[in-house]
């Protein structure tokens, strides 16, 4: 008998790789590539450190406050985390206690199945289509409870509010978490549902359109009941996981909109020049509706790109699974950034 017989070991959630080089260009984890908006630097650069010997606010009432008002809702509709894995994490250990098996598609985040066997929750996953699209009918069956990444990752494509309304109408007995992590940049948020619907949950982060990973702000916004639920969960592990930082800086962000739309808008931009430049290069692309794109190239194996890519400082994601394995991920990152990306590309596939 040792010691070890009692670990729990799992096969952990492997993050992207974060490389240090001066001249690299970081298009593997779907991080901005503008600043945060303008007026979270000004209250950085003056920030009382006297305030960080405090335990900061147990409810982060001041960025719940922001997000209600952000999001048309009620402050007892909002539940906030560190990053949204934070907020995901916490969802499944509240709402995933069924012997039925909860439902996420084959290919999404990959994240959920790692959740899943950590907490014990046992779970089945319905294939996507060949054209990677979620097939509703698959969950309409018994389940205890479902997960949909829209857009989802790492295929980038979204499905309209309706289609994901259809999935929820079908399953008023289980909780339906709705991970819009990328919305932003061409989904259609169900949030508005969660007024009609008492067992949808919508997850959203700052991590992306906002410029903020490095602040880990994640946000959930459903039913009162639901959040409340949440927070009793939460609370009996860790009271304090919002840092004052974080908190008044996430407030402070959703007062520049016109920021936001336009670093938005630029990303999105930049997605579809280089969605035409790579199918241009012999790579199939979706149209996507999320900051990154999902690409096959037509007769060099992926594996071999992403190899290749690396030795010149420049990093894209590889996924070695099945279906999946001879697809890149690709952030879209700057005008600059993208077009050396394409140029490098040109000279591996001569």
């Amino acid at each position: 008998m040792s010691w070890e017989d009692n670990v729990r070991r799992m096969d952990p959630y492997i993050p992207g790789e974060q490389p240090c080089f001066d001249d690299m260009i970081k298009l593997n984890t779907n991080e901005n590539p503008y600043p945060p908006a303008p007026g979270v630097q000004r209250l950085l650069n003056g920030l009382d450190a006297d305030k960080l010997k405090l335990y900061p606010q147990p409810d982060a009432r001041v960025l719940v406050e922001a997000l209600a008002k952000e999001h048309k809702v009620s402050c007892e509709n909002v539940f906030v985390g560190v990053g949204s894995d934070d907020v995901l994490g916490t969802a499944f250990l509240t709402f995933f206690t069924s012997d039925k098996p909860v439902l996420f598609a084959d290919i999404t985040y990959s994240f959920y199945p790692v959740w899943a066997s950590l907490y014990r929750i046992p779970f089945e996953t319905p294939a996507l289509d060949k054209d990677f699209r979620l097939k509703k009918e698959d969950y309409y069956r018994p389940n205890g409870g479902i997960v949909i990444a829209n857009p989802n990752a790492p295929t980038s494509i979204a499905e309209p509010a309706s289609f994901i309304e259809d999935i929820v109408k079908h399953n008023p007995d289980s909780v339906v978490i709705v991970d819009e992590a990328y919305v932003d940049f061409g989904g259609e948020t169900c949030i508005p549902l969660t007024e009609k619907y008492d067992n949808l949950l919508v997850v959203q982060t700052y991590s992306k359109s906002r410029s903020m990973a490095g602040m880990r702000i994640g946000y959930a916004i459903g039913n009162a009941k639901l959040i409340s639920y949440m927070f009793d969960v939460r609370n009996s592990y860790n009271s304090y996981t919002m840092n004052y930082p974080s908190i008044v800086c996430g407030a402070e962000a959703l007062k520049d909109r016109a920021y936001f739309e336009s670093t938005r808008d630029r990303i999105v931009a930049t997605r579809e020049m280089l969605k035409e430049d790579l199918r241009a290069l012999g790579f199939d692309v979706p149209d996507s509706s999320a900051n990154f794109l999902f690409a096959e190239h037509e007769r060099v194996p992926a594996k071999e790109i992403f190899t290749r890519l690396r030795e010149k400082h420049i990093f894209v994601r590889y996924f070695n699974k099945p279906r999946i394995d001879n697809r890149l991920r690709i952030t879209v990152g700057t005008d600059k950034e993208v077009e050396r990306l394409v140029e490098t590309l040109k000279e591996i596939l001569r």
